[in-house]
């Protein structure tokens, strides 16, 4: 096997959010190492303050949340988006992941957009481009700070419910727009905003991204070839709990339990899951 064979292997078998981490450094690389041929194309992928430029390139409400000119930003964002990762993939489905990832950096984008235009006396100092996928991040945590706020989660050496964490965060944000990265903290907070909503849908059974997650299926299908096997249907026992009976599941204790479901969740996926199976997660996590 090739070396790149062995990279495509490597990638092909990371969660979503790993790829798009893997995505985001292979961006960083490129640009550090040809940005002098290509920086005239690098302003086409950034998010400018101004409508009428915005306008003629919409492709950057997307493409600002991949570009990072510094090696601090990039490693901080990854290395929350590495950790709240893993927190979410365990709960949620990929899918859910992608859709505030992108649902996220658009919120921030827009949020961004909307306070330069509506308030341009206020950041008339402070004129800069978006970049960096900071949005689209802080969508992900704070939907989980909203959808289980009482979850804890070990800091240094003490357990910290994570939504002290995000309230944190949402503040820092706020006293941040009288810095010089105001179109930042603007963008944290367009992706918290974002986050919170989803959640608190999502907790009435609505889930908001819907719509989105179809025409992100609809771009991929147009990738896909339409081959026919002859593939057999698999019908699964929704009876049973990671191949056990309910009865024989019932017996074991929590931590058992939340290992037979999570084993499920990484064998075949979030929405393989039964709505008792999904409530008794949920609990779990508070």
């Amino acid at each position: 096997m090739s070396n790149l064979d062995q990279l495509k292997y490597k990638f092909k078998n990371l969660n979503v959010l790993e790829k798009i981490i893997a995505i985001n450094v292979i961006i960083f690389l490129i640009v550090i190492v040809l940005k002098p041929v290509i920086s005239g194309v690098l302003s086409y992928l950034e998010l400018p303050p101004s409508f009428n430029e915005a306008i003629l390139q919409p492709w950057s409400i997307i493409t600002y949340s991949f570009l990072h000119y510094k090696l601090l930003h990039l490693v901080f964002n990854m290395i929350w988006l590495y950790f709240i990762g893993r927190l979410f993939l365990n709960l949620f489905s990929a899918k859910m992941a992608l859709n505030l990832y992108f649902l996220g950096s658009i919120a921030g984008a827009l949020m961004f957009l909307l306070c330069y235009n509506i308030f341009p006396e206020y950041f008339a100092n402070k004129y800069f481009p978006l970049i960096g996928a900071s949005a689209a991040v802080r969508a992900i945590f704070i939907f989980l700070c909203a959808y289980m706020p009482n979850t804890e989660v070990r800091l240094i050496t003490w357990n910290v419910k994570i939504w002290y964490i995000g309230a944190v965060l949402i503040l820092f944000d706020f006293i941040g727009l009288s810095g010089a990265n105001a179109g930042g903290s603007l963008a944290h907070l367009g992706g918290a905003l974002l986050g919170f909503v989803y959640a608190k849908q999502l907790v009435k059974g609505n889930d908001i991204g819907k719509g989105f997650e179809r025409l992100l299926d609809s771009i991929t299908n147009w990738f896909k070839t339409n081959k026919k096997g002859n593939l057999k249907t698999v019908y699964k026992d929704k009876t049973k709990v990671g191949g056990y009976t309910k009865g024989e599941f019932s017996e074991f204790n929590n931590q058992k339990k939340i290992d037979i479901i999570l084993d499920k969740i990484s064998k075949s996926g979030y929405e393989s899951l039964t709505a008792a199976e999904k409530e008794f997660l949920f609990k779990a996590g508070k």
